[in-house]
């Protein structure tokens, strides 16, 4: 009998996922509130750059993937896979709210024996104490004729060596059985199934993965700023320092976290420790230095723009890239837009070029990117590389004599008194 799974929420993670299913014998129903994405998914069309139109195109031919706005389809599924968004409130508290919506749009319509499973990134109990009641109020009881599950995503936009198959997914259930099944039918489509005790140590292993990397960028942008007052090359020494074949492990210092993940799910913990009246001093530092690093990219722009006699108000600055990280189009969290307002807002005239990025929204409009052609002609008081695209001809930039402030060392090997570092 054919196994069918619904993934609620059709982005860079619930697409792949679907997609990876698809392709395992699994027929797959997307389901999103978006007509358009359901209906661009249903013609063939790819929405996320890490899977290909043709892939999609072969599995709608083959009856094998469909999208939806319909979320009673949820009714003929197997397995449920929860991939929707759970970005900060301003205040940088949780907001689970497209958890909660996507729940109580399902719930309804969900048959009995189905396995559900969250893989929003989100705070320890999430699922016991948020998606669980709402399931029992219907009626159902978990590890008996519901079985709920937690699995943290673990995508990386652009990484063309680990994607959805073939990178060890973690899984925890609320009870044994809830664990066993989810880990089962995650077993048919993905290579590594890494079974965990409960939900919670699910849900925690996500936040400790990006909390990692989140603390040790922090170390390295504060010894970026360090290296910066002493007059020593930061990534000369993080590169020397990575020749140790033990002990240590490099992190490069960049203009600030970009992505759905490394700036947000560290607060997750946070705000969740502050619910239980304890301090995680360590990751509230982190953010504190890293959301630091777009002003102090700023503040480096002015000092270079000084050194040749002008003030950040009236300077033409380019703006190199704006994807949160190279060779993708992604734009979310993207630190390279918190330097584009902060020069903006300090009287800069900023244009910018990202060979993957063709517009962005700027204070409710549309922002165009300039030509390469536009790059290699026009003139310029500052360049600024906030984003290290493989497709981008440094040498062109380091020889123009233009000032470049480089946040992401692009310029390596390249010399001379107008190129300059964090």
């Amino acid at each position: 009998m054919e196994t069918v799974q619904a993934v609620i929420g059709l982005g860079y993670v619930g697409v792949p996922l679907a997609v990876a299913f698809a392709e395992s014998g699994f027929k797959v129903i997307g389901v999103d509130v978006s007509e358009e994405k359901a209906k661009v998914l249903n013609q063939g069309t790819s929405i996320t750059p890490d899977v290909s139109d043709e892939r999609v195109q072969a599995l709608v031919a083959e009856g094998r993937l469909e999208a939806t706005t319909d979320f009673s389809r949820v009714s003929e599924a197997d397995l449920i896979s929860i991939c929707v968004p759970t970005p900060l409130s301003k205040s940088k508290d949780p907001d689970i709210s497209y958890i909660v919506s996507a729940c109580d749009a399902i719930v309804p319509h969900v048959k009995e024996g189905a396995v559900v499973v969250l893989e929003s990134t989100t705070y320890p109990g999430t699922t016991r104490e948020i998606i669980l009641p709402r399931f029992e109020k219907r009626g159902f009881k978990v590890g008996e004729n519901l079985f709920l599950a937690f699995s943290p995503e673990r995508v990386d936009p652009g990484n063309e060596t680990w994607n959805i198959r073939n990178t060890p997914k973690v899984v925890g259930g609320l009870t044994k059985e809830c664990g066993r099944r989810a880990a089962e039918l995650y077993g048919r489509a993905l290579e590594t199934i890494i079974p965990v005790q409960s939900a919670e140590s699910a849900e925690m292993v996500k936040l400790l993965e990006n909390t990692f990397r989140a603390i040790n960028i922090g170390l390295v942008n504060e010894l970026a700023m360090v290296c910066s007052r002493l007059g020593l090359n930061a990534w000369e020494i993080i590169d020397a320092a990575a020749s140790k074949p033990f002990g240590f492990m490099a992190f490069r210092p960049g203009p600030g976290l970009g992505g759905h993940c490394i700036p947000i799910d560290p607060l997750y913990l946070s705000w969740k420790m502050r619910m239980l009246d304890y301090r995680v001093r360590f990751i509230d530092l982190a953010d504190e230095v890293n959301s630091f690093m777009p002003e102090y990219v700023v503040r480096r722009c002015g000092e270079i723009l000084n050194e040749y006699e002008k003030s950040v108000k009236g300077s033409r600055v380019l703006l190199m890239g704006v994807a949160y990280k190279k060779d993708i189009d992604d734009v979310r969290e993207s630190p390279a837009l918190d330097l584009y307002e902060k020069l903006v807002h300090l009287g800069a005239r900023v244009v910018y070029h990202d060979p993957y990025v063709k517009s962005f929204n700027f204070r409710g409009e549309t922002t165009e990117g300039i030509s390469w052609d536009q790059v290699c002609r026009e003139d310029f008081d500052l360049i600024l590389i906030a984003t290290d695209h493989s497709r981008t001809d440094y040498a062109t930039l380091a020889k123009r004599g233009i000032p470049v402030l480089d946040t992401r060392n692009a310029l390596k090997g390249f010399e001379g008194e107008h190129l300059f570092t964090l």
